[in-house]
């Protein structure tokens, strides 16, 4: 028991994450706690918990003081000692859980009444044209319909936008609005193959270009323009570069003014199409960008007239966070209860997480969605899994909303659900 005892008050000692509001206090003071507490090597305390049938520790995430407390007691209570810390009662116990509950349904809405997830749809460009498809959807069970504002336009998203807003009149139900500004994506724009050889395949040149049109040579016979000119001429030998979610693999060969060669290391079988509007990932390079562009600010307004959630696209930094919350307020939106969701995508993001947290505390709804194509592409696919975990594991410490995000998912507002994502 003392080892537990002296566990327990150096978690409890340590420094609490600094918060923007009190709302969310506890939330991130058991974060400090989990932080803390994954510091140190449990090992041989839950080898000795778990000989005597106690908890090992090691699903403690909404509840770390809780569960310490909860296994002192019982402890004391085995060997015939007064207990030196209370029993916590079953509601201080699953408190976290509780809080967590509150929040997705701050965020999200309240679940349907036969499952405790909600379910996402990302509208394709036809949703715009055709409020029986949304009506659909919604039928089928769409709880979250989610416009993506690096496609289509604010026509089109406002159609969108008012489609989901009837199907929900039409069911007798809420149905929340995700609206996604593009951020500093990078995009493949227009493109040149050969077309005897449509297909990249491995040992194949491209050659990327900043500015005017694609241009191929007989040695470099792909070519495209990209949607930010400037990070043509921020590569450098040797960088690595993935297109399409990592469907190619390769790494700049040679720079030159405003352009860029590549060699392909690596394709899906069968080789890859090089298109238009896909994306583009330099784990390697330095872009210097900031999350949040001159297009962003431009669609905030119809996000704002339109939508019940903003998704932060690269987000990396607690500043980013004060960045999104002055040009809200600049559109007049700084009191409205917009819900913010944080795309996390890019392994800044992952390593900043808990400071990320603690800046969004307290200010509006707060949930994370864990952008597995880009944040893949940027790390490694092979490390995927154990981000996605280690994401997971602080929201919940936190009381954060997560999921991730495939064309249609799942938004969990507790463990089970997270399962149901793997």
């Amino acid at each position: 028991m003392d080892d537990v005892l002296a566990l327990r008050r150096a978690v409890a000692e340590s420094a609490s994450l600094q918060t923007v509001g009190a709302a969310d206090a506890a939330g991130a003071a058991n974060l400090s706690h989990y932080l803390a507490l994954r510091h140190r090597d449990l090992r041989p305390i839950q080898r000795r918990l778990m000989c005597r049938g106690l908890s090992s520790l090691g699903r403690l995430e909404s509840r770390v003081l809780p569960t310490l407390d909860a296994v002192i007691t019982a402890l004391a209570a085995m060997s015939g000692r007064q207990s030196p810390v209370p029993a916590p009662t079953e509601t201080e116990f699953f408190a976290g859980e509780a809080r967590l509950a509150h929040a997705a349904d701050a965020l999200f809405g309240p679940p349907p009444a036969h499952r405790r997830s909600r379910i996402m749809v990302t509208l394709p460009s036809e949703a715009a044209g055709s409020s029986e498809l949304v009506l659909d959807l919604a039928r089928r069970g769409m709880d979250v319909a989610r416009i993506n504002c690096a496609h289509d336009d604010n026509v089109a998203w406002r159609a969108m936008a008012a489609h989901v807003r009837r199907a929900g009149e039409a069911l007798g139900r809420r149905l929340a609005v995700l609206m996604d500004i593009a951020g500093p994506k990078i995009r493949t724009e227009a493109v040149l193959v050969p077309t005897e050889k449509p297909k990249l395949e491995r040992g194949d040149a491209l050659r990327l270009v900043a500015a005017g049109e694609p241009r191929v040579t007989e040695d470099v016979p792909y070519s495209a323009t990209v949607s930010l000119p400037e990070m043509v001429n921020r590569l450098s030998p040797g960088d690595r570069f993935r297109y399409n979610d990592g469907k190619l693999d390769g790494s700049v060969e040679n720079v030159g003014k405003g352009e860029a060669v590549i060699r392909v290391s690596r394709t899906k079988g069968g080789g890859v199409r090089l298109r238009p509007e896909k994306g583009i990932n330099l784990p390697d390079t330095a872009l210097g960008l900031s999350p949040l562009t001159a297009k962003d600010e431009q669609d905030l307004a119809t996000v704002i007239e339109c939508a019940d959630m903003v998704g932060y696209s690269f987000v990396s930094r607690p500043e980013d966070i004060d960045l999104l919350e002055h040009a809200l307020t600049r559109h007049g939106a700084g009191d409205r209860p917009l819900g913010l969701v944080a795309k996390i995508e890019r392994p800044e993001a992952v390593t900043n997480l808990p400071r990320l947290i603690a800046a969004a505390s307290g200010r509006r709804p707060f949930g994370v969605m864990i952008a597995r194509g880009d944040l893949a592409a940027e790390i490694g696919f092979e490390r995927l899994a154990e981000m996605q975990e280690e994401i997971l594991w602080i929201c919940e410490a936190a009381s954060v909303p997560q999921s991730g995000r495939p064309r249609c998912w799942r938004v969990s507002s507790g463990t089970a659900c997270r399962r149901e994502e793997r």
